[in-house]
């Protein structure tokens, strides 16, 4: 080497630079001879990378492609004016804006340097398609409009077809013909939610695509938008303005301003079209990337694990190697240099190679999320300098991470161990080990004690460390509880596998760590889930008491509700007891904005279980409101009490707190009557109408009844009350198949680690290998050893994995119910976890296949005369 004392640094307190050449040549001539070795953390790395920088790069064309797409779409509006002041409430950080007189647009296109001006009514629409099924509603919004007139201010372009002119003709964006099988002269029924015959007379495209994303837009005329979509005739979302030429946008607002009454304002197209983007951001895509790089952070936390395992066993193997080196002068500086610069080499091409990959995951995304009913909007993939920065910093960082521990017990090498035989590893089951992960979970206890979802995430992180910390120390124990059965029903071989699993506490549970993580994020998932839906169906058996339910489900901004006249009409069945309708309005109370239940709170009282109620809903008239207790307390309400409501339209209004009850679970925070809502309602609409029947009549015939008027309203769903229950609870198990398709990943790559283990502990042991086969045992029973002991350090991931995540489930489970005034319901789905559990052991068989093929390939004489 250089000729230094063995643990003598160099003068400048620097390798010299041939020792750094010598440590370069010494590693690429070691990856070169066992490139094998690596192929597991090569691999491990390259699907992190892959995934972290699809997710990165998706989320750039995305957000440049909505940017392209209402920037061409709104390139005709240089002005927009609208209600100047907007009331959010938690759930709608968007917010509701008072309406503007639709003759403003009139005024308008007098002012100089205006060039045209149209009112612009928006509302929501849902169409039904040729099979009578509503088209969309399942999160993106479905609108309706009236069809602007001027081209250049209208952001949809009609394909085919004309405009509407007539009463009941409409236009259509095409996707969304398309998707209800749709074509131009057909007739169909759009919800808006009192059900309107339309005739489809155009088709339209936005921003050159045939919808934005999954979007549904209807196109009606403007009198019958003002009909259907607005509390009044005369009224409009805003006013869509364009300049003439030479005026600049900032110019045009400047000459609207001083012409627009009180609590109007303008903004330019451009601060339009870029809140339209970030709506979108919020909305979808910040959640969305979000939920892809929490996915992208556990899938590069199960490779963490695998990395650090295959380095730590390659350092062990190559024991004697290192020592010679240390014997012959070699500084411990040194041995750890050329350990950490193979992991450097693998970590930059396995990095660069994600790339690669990352960018064809976005690509093929690119190409089959229309496939899927997800369209991207067009344009080319979009990949910034982050993009390609970050995974690639990400993925080096991780793998050197991984082996730095490894590489510091290679420096640490005694020269004299070259003399001698080595130990391939340690036990990790020491008292220091058990003392550390002792104090992990007292201090995580601690931290869980009261939860919250902060507390809850800072506690899973601390029982995660503890659990890595203890696995060394728990393995033995597990596994041979485990295992014990083994060594009775298969003999000799289970045996083995056996002990081979118990040979090295430490390797067998940084092996299993992988797996664990993946299981124990699977299995939170799953118990959380199971929990959510326990908890609505004891919502719905406790706060609703009504024998039927007619709703129009949808999720987030899509659907268009149910008719304000069906409750009414329901409640004349002879068969029906009581029908009542739950509509939402926003109001601000109190400065703060908040949904209100709009409806017949006698009737409420009849059919939702409110608990125990203080005043008397009876009384609420047009000038009361009735509050939950919880509300009341942070409001400082009591009965009697006066509370100034804001709403909408600007009115400034004093209510009288009449009535308080117990529970919000369907009902809301805050009651009014319609009579209250109807002179400040914007496009008024139910979302639940429940249905007590008579007594003596029965709920399939109750059902069939209430059916058959429900039809004349738009056809929605009429369900009972289980149903109602179970239907509530479906997003859930969309949710929970989209969690289990990005954690196959993680899962994947733990049995990557898994295998990439095997294949090691089979090369260090190839000459007990040869001598098993020289005594007698067959290659199949050689096989079937590898697989059980795979199997046995899977059972122990996927043990440790199930506990882990159903604890943290629960723990879960606990800081949401503190976090809200609902009261969650702890569930553990038995058959779930089972089929989980059985997942964990598929991955250890499927791990092993490879390793004992070649372990079985194994020629006895060579196997037996290696060193």
């Amino acid at each position: 080497m250089n000729g230094t004392a063995p643990d003598t640094p160099p003068p400048t307190g620097t390798p010299a630079p041939n020792s750094v050449r010598t440590a370069l040549r010494l590693s690429l001539a070691a990856l070169r001879a066992h490139r094998r070795r690596f192929a597991g953390t090569f691999l491990a790395v390259f699907l992190g990378v892959s995934f972290l920088a699809g997710t990165l790069v998706m989320g750039d064309t995305l957000r440049a492609g909505f940017d392209t797409m209402f920037g061409s779409a709104t390139a005709g509006t240089d002005a927009v004016v609208r209600g100047a002041d907007a009331i959010t409430t938690p759930d709608d950080s968007q917010g509701v804006r008072r309406p503007v007189p639709a003759a403003l647009a009139g005024d308008l296109s007098r002012v100089p340097g205006v060039a045209a001006a149209e009112p612009d009514i928006q509302g929501a629409g849902q169409l039904l398609g040729r099979d009578g099924k509503p088209i969309g509603g399942k999160g993106p919004p479905t609108l309706a409009g009236n069809w602007i007139t001027d081209p250049r201010l209208n952001p949809y372009r009609l394909a085919e077809g004309r405009a509407p002119t007539r009463p009941g003709e409409a236009v259509v964006n095409r996707a969304t013909a398309k998707k209800g099988g749709l074509r131009l002269g057909d007739t169909t029924i759009l919800r808006t939610p009192d059900p309107v015959r339309v005739r489809i007379v155009g088709l339209a495209t936005f921003g050159g695509a045939d919808g934005m994303a999954q979007v549904t837009y209807t196109g009606l005329t403007r009198a019958d938008a003002e009909r259907y979509l607005t509390a009044r005739p005369g009224l409009a979302t805003g006013i869509l303005v364009r300049a003439a030429d030479g005026v600049s946008q900032q110019e045009l607002v400047q000459r609207l301003t001083p012409v627009l009454p009180k609590g109007v304002e303008a903004i330019t197209g451009q601060e339009s079209a870029r809140e339209d983007t970030d709506m979108i951001s919020r909305q979808f895509l910040d959640v969305f990337t979000a939920l892809l790089l929490v996915f992208s952070g556990i899938a590069l936390l199960v490779a963490t694990f695998s990395i650090h395992n295959t380095f730590a066993i390659v350092v062990a193997q190559r024991t004697r190697e290192n020592a010679l080196l240390r014997a012959v002068g070699a500084s411990r500086r040194q041995v750890t240099a050329t350990t950490l610069t193979e992991a450097a080499v693998v970590a930059v091409t396995a990095s660069a190679a994600g790339l690669a990959g990352g960018i064809g995951i976005a690509a093929g995304l690119k190409a089959l999320f229309p496939a899927i009913g997800f369209p991207f909007p067009d344009g080319e993939l979009m990949i910034g300098a982050l993009s390609l920065a970050l995974p690639l910093l990400v993925g080096i960082v991780v793998c050197l991470i991984s082996a730095l521990l490894p590489a510091v017990r290679a420096g640490r090498t005694a020269p004299l161990a070259a003399l001698r035989d080595v130990a391939v590893d340690a036990s990790g089951a020491s008292r220091r080990r058990a003392a550390v992960g002792a104090v992990l979970l007292a201090i995580s206890a601690g931290v869980l004690v009261s939860p919250s979802l902060w507390t809850a995430g800072l506690g899973a992180v601390l029982v995660l460390a503890a659990f890595v910390v203890l696995g060394p120390v728990a393995s033995s124990a597990v596994i041979r509880l485990l295992g014990g059965p083994l060594a009775r029903l298969r003999g000799v071989t289970g045996a083995l596998a056996l002990r081979n699993a118990l040979r090295s506490p430490r390797r067998t549970a940084a092996t299993a760590s992988a797996l664990m993580i993946g299981v124990a994020v699977v299995s939170l998932f799953t118990v959380f889930g199971a929990s959510l839906k326990a908890t609505m169906d004891r919502t719905v058996a406790r706060s609703f008491a009504g024998d039927l339910a007619v709703s129009a489900p949808a999720f987030g901004a899509g659907g268009s509700g149910l008719s304000p006249a069906l409750a009414p009409a329901l409640d004349k069945l002879p068969e029906v007891a009581t029908a009542v309708g739950l509509g939402k309005g926003v109001a601000e109370v109190n400065g703060s904005g908040r949904e209100l239940t709009v409806t017949d709170p006698t009737a409420l009282a009849r059919t939702f279980e409110l608990g125990t109620i203080q005043g008397d809903l009876g009384t609420l008239g047009t000038d009361g409101i009735a509050v939950t207790r919880t509300e009341a307390r942070e409001q400082h309400l009591a009965v009697g009490s006066t509370t100034r409501l804001t709403f909408t339209d600007g009115q400034r209004l004093t209510f009288t707190v009449r009535a308080l009850y117990g529970r919000s679970e369907l009902a809301g925070d805050y009651v009014i009557t319609r009579q209250a809502w109807a002179p400040h309602r914007t496009q008024d609409h139910d979302t639940l109408v429940a249905v007590s029947l008579r007594a003596g009549v029965g709920e399939q015939a109750g059902k069939a009844a209430v059916e058959q008027v429900a039809a004349r309203y738009g056809d929605p769903e009429v369900q009972t009350r289980d149903e109602y229950a179970r239907s509530s609870a479906s997003g859930i198990d969309m949710m929970l198949t989209l969690v289990y398709a990005l954690l196959a990943l993680a899962v994947l790559i733990a049995l990557l680690g898994i295998a990439n283990t095997l294949t090691l502990a089979l090369h260090e042991r190839t000459r007990e290998l040869g001598l098993l086969r020289a005594v007698g045992q067959t290659r199949a029973q050689l096989r079937a050893m590898v697989r059980w002991e795979s199997v046995l350090v899977a059972a122990f991931g996927t043990t440790g994995g199930l506990g882990l995540g159903g604890f943290l489930g629960w723990v879960l489970v606990r800081a949401s119910d503190g976090a809200s005034d609902s009261d969650f319901a702890f569930a553990v789905p038995v058959s779930r976890l089972a089929i989980v559990a059985l997942v964990g052991l598929a991955a250890g068989v499927l791990a092993a296949l490879r390793p004992a093929r070649r372990a079985a390939r194994l020629g006895v004489l060579g196997a037996v005369a290696m060193e």
